[in-house]
């Protein structure tokens, strides 16, 4: 299949099996699925009674107080005691198989395409790293809101991209499903869709 880049007009040949697949909804929901469940940090923790530091001495005899019997002052009941159910630190992440996650990846550039979300162009750069500048070269392409990704890296263009509102920049590596799907529009370049193809061929 063909299009024309947003910037220059020029037509661009696209590989039919990574922008001509059909929207398989399962699979894509499971890549999105994973990316957000692996992005979960699952630091959370808790102590229990055991791991609460004192407590080692009965803090008053087991008759004669009129209060409840206790053992500890570590006890869940309490104030500074430990968790019944203490939380754990866990892994949240989920197993995608490498075939999946390409052909999810696949059928998500492939829905944009058809939705005309997908805007490619030969290049995005803004050298002077000034914000004006970023919101000038986004309104070139008619874009005021979505995910630009780039091939690699480029300092200046973060620095002018990173303070427009609703408009992420990002490169091919760290271009998850989950931010494909929730973008507005994609901004890619033509060098990003080469490293594409190759990668899903």
């Amino acid at each position: 299949m063909q299009m024309t880049t947003a910037d220059t007009g020029a037509s661009v040949d696209l590989s039919s099996a990574c922008f001509e697949r059909e929207f398989n909804d399962s699979l894509v929901h499971q890549a999105v699925v994973a990316q957000l469940a692996g992005a979960r940090r699952g630091t959370r923790a808790q102590k229990t009674r055991s791991q609460v530091s004192g407590g080692g001495i009965k803090p008053f005899r087991q008759k004669g107080t009129g209060r409840a019997r206790a053992g500890t002052i570590r006890s869940p009941l309490w104030i500074g005691g430990g968790k019944v159910f203490a939380a754990r630190t866990r892994d949240f992440s989920q197993k995608l198989n490498r075939k999946m996650y390409r052909a999810a990846y696949a059928s998500i550039l492939s829905e944009l395409v058809r939705q005309e979300r997908l805007k490619i162009v030969s290049g995005f750069a803004v050298e002077s790293g000034r914000t004006r500048d970023g919101v000038a070269a986004l309104g070139k392409l008619g874009v005021d809101g979505g995910l630009v990704v780039l091939d690699e890296r480029d300092e200046m263009t973060e620095r002018a991209v990173r303070n427009i509102p609703r408009v992420q920049l990002t490169t091919l590596a760290a271009a998850g499903p989950a931010d494909l799907v929730g973008a507005e529009s994609v901004v890619m370049t033509e060098a990003a869709v080469r490293r594409i193809e190759e990668w899903l061929a």
